[in-house]
């Protein structure tokens, strides 16, 4: 009898164990299913972001649209120079009042063997900055930090000799 009794103690064990648990309701499992679902589509969205923002750096690195038929501005930078990064958001914000096909802008990373052997072509430091009309011929060199206000009628100037009609 004490086999039975024991039986009867391991099944009534199990059922207690089996009652313990938590029953997931429908609500609960729709709860989760939406927090999968947002939690996908904001993953989502933020690799789409990373994305562009890799390929539009990516193009911008590409110095072979240098004399592609537009005028450009090259920057040579060196990413870990303050100076070279004061340059670069003063260049671009400069760069605003032009549109996207209007004037290039590219930079020409010294840290990269294509970015120091266009600075190196050149014999420039970096902190410079070199306009190329739209065949490729440097036309202006400018080197040092330069402020906003002072690089817009600069760049304002050279997209007006050298953007074709």
């Amino acid at each position: 009898m004490a086999k039975t009794s024991k039986r009867k103690q391991a099944q009534k064990a199990r059922q207690d164990a089996a009652a313990a648990q938590p029953e997931v309701k429908r609500r609960d499992m729709l709860k989760l299913l939406r927090n999968g679902a947002i939690g996908a589509v904001a993953l989502g969205a933020g690799g789409y972001f990373t994305l562009r923002s890799v390929r539009a750096l990516a193009h911008e690195y590409d110095l072979s649209r240098v004399g592609q038929g537009k005028p450009s501005v090259v920057q040579v930078h060196n990413p870990q120079c303050p100076t070279c990064n004061a340059l670069q958001r003063e260049t671009r914000q400069a760069m605003e009042q032009f549109g996207e096909c209007d004037l290039v802008y590219l930079v020409a990373d010294i840290t990269t063997p294509d970015g120091e052997a266009f600075a190196n072509f050149h014999r420039v430091p970096h902190v410079t900055l070199l306009l190329f009309d739209g065949e490729g011929q440097l036309q202006q060199t400018l080197q040092g930090m330069r402020a906003r206000e002072e690089l817009e009628p600069i760049l304002a100037g050279h997209f007006e000799r050298f953007a074709k009609s």
